[in-house]
């Protein structure tokens, strides 16, 4: 296992105890609303935001794991598919110190979200804010890492449309991400990435461990994506993801050399689903997708990426490389369930 698949192993998998990662929390479209300008801080710093904002993040407790939730409508939560894994029944506990049994009613692989019922009612319900943030924009991150329940980490969005090189092979989530540094440990996965105005912009999702050098890198999904899939969720048990049909693989300089390929960076095509969109656009095994949706493809997460900002039924254009040479060609994106 090379060093960029550890990497990934550490951030989806380490769901012990310590637990891993974040999760997200989408409300129903009533929920949202518009960001006020930033409010001032004072020498309080973020406690009132935290106060306020606390009793609408939860710690999720399974059969061998630990992880984080945020309160999507008053008797369900959101959090990471992962942090629930295969259980149907979790732990839900509260700020307060209650707890409550939860229904995992759905999860979602491609985004890695699930939704939550609780036997508890009229939870506090935070506002959603489906805009994203700016880079430099301060981020509250409120979880429970290591167990340690409703801790709270401060620091700045870093960065917008992060995908983590190689971690296609692991996850189809692990792209289209919003990048922080406050720090998010083992166990914060699920829970609410803040702004100052205590609007849910994110939930967190994975982290970068500091034994292979990292420093604060951590991500969560945006508000945006978790409303929209939760909603799917909750109201038909799927969600439905733009989808093309492909089997991807990195390209190596020897699958390079191999194929004849000219192209330094793209996602290798290994295989193509019959009747797929991508079959009736002609593509075939053995191409190298380098330009999708206007965006050039360096790695098979940048195909991801912009595959997630497309539209089901949308046309497309497609550049990839054959045999040396490049075609271009309109493929209608079709959908498929997570």
């Amino acid at each position: 296992m090379n060093r960029i698949h550890f990497v990934i192993v550490a951030l989806v998998l380490a769901l012990g105890v310590p637990a891993c990662s974040t999760a997200e929390q989408p409300p129903s479209s009533d929920t949202t609303t518009t960001p006020a300008p930033p409010a001032a801080v004072d020498s309080a710093g973020f406690a009132d935001v935290v106060e306020r904002l606390s009793p609408s993040v939860a710690t999720v407790q399974r059969r061998d794991g630990i992880g984080s939730a945020v309160v999507l409508r008053d008797d369900v939560v959101v959090t990471n598919a992962h942090v629930v894994g295969t259980d149907r029944r979790v732990a839900i506990e509260f700020a307060d110190g209650t707890s409550s049994p939860g229904e995992v009613l759905a999860t979602d692989t491609v985004t890695d979200l699930a939704v939550v019922r609780t036997e508890r009612k009229n939870l506090p319900v935070p506002e959603y804010r489906p805009e994203l943030p700016r880079p430099g924009e301060i981020a509250i991150a409120i979880g429970s890492p290591l167990g340690f329940e409703n801790s709270v980490t401060v620091g700045v969005i870093s960065g917008l449309h992060r995908d983590i090189p190689g971690a296609a092979a692991q996850s189809a989530s692990l792209v289209d991400l919003i990048q922080t540094d406050a720090s998010i440990s083992p166990g914060n996965s699920g829970g609410a990435l803040l702004d100052v105005n205590g609007h849910v912009i994110g939930i967190n999702e994975a982290y970068i461990p500091p034994e292979v050098g990292a420093v604060s890198i951590g991500f969560a999904i945006p508000a945006a994506t978790v409303i929209d899939v939760a909603d799917q969720l909750l109201k038909n048990g799927v969600a439905r993801h733009p989808y093309l049909g492909l089997s991807l693989s990195p390209l190596t300089p020897s699958v390079r050399r191999s194929l004849g390929v000219r192209s330094d960076e793209g996602a290798l095509v290994l295989a193509v689903d019959r009747g797929a969109p991508a079959e009736a656009a002609g593509v075939r095994p053995g191409d190298v997708i380098v330009e999708f949706a206007g965006k050039p493809i360096g790695s098979v997460e940048d195909l991801l990426a912009a595959l997630r900002q497309t539209t089901p039924g949308s046309q497309q254009q497609l550049v990839f490389e054959r045999s040396g040479q490049r075609q271009e060609v309109t493929v209608t994106v079709g959908s498929r369930t997570g």
